[in-house]
């Protein structure tokens, strides 16, 4: 293989996301995303100071630019570390396609041909939200994942209407779907640690798959008093930055399921690394991925080479604006996605769908939970 230099970084802030083009000398251009909920331009500042050093790099010394571009400063968190997660996936891209074979074929080779996917169900009642979770197993999902509290929680009075709300959601899932699918149960840290324990103790009888995200992720401890004392698998890991965060919450042994962001943690090559770590635990992991179809490409590349892989946050790519960023959509059949063949990512952009879909910026005051008293919720 010749060698080749980077030669151009691309940005593109595309409807809710942020994803990244690095163009090589040689006309090879890799595909990354960026996963900063809400601060993809601050991010996309962040790749910007990063592009000085990379360009005129040999593009294949992956880990060491990862090394070089984290280390440089004594400041991290997340907007660094999704800009570096956005150039590693390009690069892996890069590197795939100057060899001509899949990213999972560079990282030990395939251990399944497809990856189980889990869709995500809603409905403001218990009825609506039964109806759509029966829906998603009719389509060939068999697991689905919704949130335990409807979207105007916060106006709950007393902890029991809350709880009883929550109980009576997960129920009807239940019952709409029976023994056809797994069940996982979304909390997103809006409990305290007694709170998540009571509830979690009431929801047992529904056999979750998992509960995520019970309470607040900033205590690795506590997260494991939680899942020491409910008999629920505990899935955690999405907001987590660094493979030292999830050194933390196994060593609390907080998680029977570790959630990964590729575009968040470091890229592939921090996620294979916190696959690894979960593997010596006998934990498995399952990929947070509430982004574009790039971010769920880059997480079939994962799935598909480490041995304990669980599931894949799938949020469903056949409605706009999804549809029209891929030319060469990863195929979805009964709930599974089939592990791509084709190199690198195995997926090419739609240069007409990058241009269809402005960006939208985030709104943060209605994305922020306000409680009866006037305070912020957790979030």
């Amino acid at each position: 293989m010749n060698p080749t230099k980077i030669e151009k970084i691309e940005t593109i802030l595309w409807s809710k996301w942020l994803l990244l083009k690095i163009h090589c000398e040689d006309g090879t251009v890799g595909i990354g995303e960026a996963g900063v909920h809400g601060w993809q331009r601050p991010t996309e500042t962040m790749i910007k100071t990063m592009e000085p050093y990379l360009l005129g790099k040999d593009p294949s010394k992956i880990e060491h630019h990862f090394q070089f571009l984290y280390r440089n400063s004594h400041f991290m968190g997340s907007v660094v570390t999704a800009a570096l997660s956005a150039i590693d996936i390009a690069l892996w891209d890069i590197k795939g396609k100057r060899l001509d074979v899949p990213i999972w074929e560079l990282m030990g080779g395939k251990t399944r041909d497809r990856v189980r996917c889990y869709i995500h169900v809603n409905g403001d009642t218990s009825e609506e939200l039964a109806a759509d979770a029966a829906k998603a197993v009719k389509d060939g999902f068999t697991a689905v994942r919704f949130a335990a509290f409807q979207h105007n929680y916060p106006s709950f009075h007393t902890y029991t209407e809350w709880a009883d709300n929550a109980v009576e959601r997960v129920a009807a899932v239940r019952e709409a779907v029976n023994r056809d699918a797994d069940i996982c149960v979304e909390i997103h840290r809006e409990m305290n640690p007694a709170e998540s324990t009571w509830l979690g103790r009431r929801l047992e009888e529904f056999n979750p798959y998992f509960y995520e995200d019970p309470m607040l992720p900033d205590s690795p401890a506590r997260m494991g008093d939680v899942q020491a004392q409910c008999n629920i698998p505990i899935a955690t890991g999405e907001r987590f930055t660094t493979i030292y965060e999830f050194q933390q919450i196994l060593e609390n042994k907080g998680a029977a399921y570790v959630r990964p962001d590729v575009c968040l943690v470091g890229g592939l090559s921090g996620s294979k690394k916190v696959a690894a770590m979960a593997e010596a635990q006998h934990v498995k992991v399952i990929p947070h991925n509430p982004l574009s179809p790039v971010s769920t490409a880059a997480c079939v590349q994962l799935d598909a080479c480490i041995p304990n892989f669980a599931l894949q946050e799938y949020t469903g790519e056949h409605r706009e604006p999804k549809v029209d960023l891929i030319e060469n959509p990863i195929e979805l059949k009964d709930g599974y996605l089939t592990v791509p063949e084709g190199p690198g990512l195995g997926i090419t952009l739609s240069e007409s769908g990058l241009k269809k879909w402005p960006f939208e910026d985030k709104d943060i005051e209605a994305a922020t939970p306000i409680k009866t008293d006037g305070s912020v919720g957790d979030r």
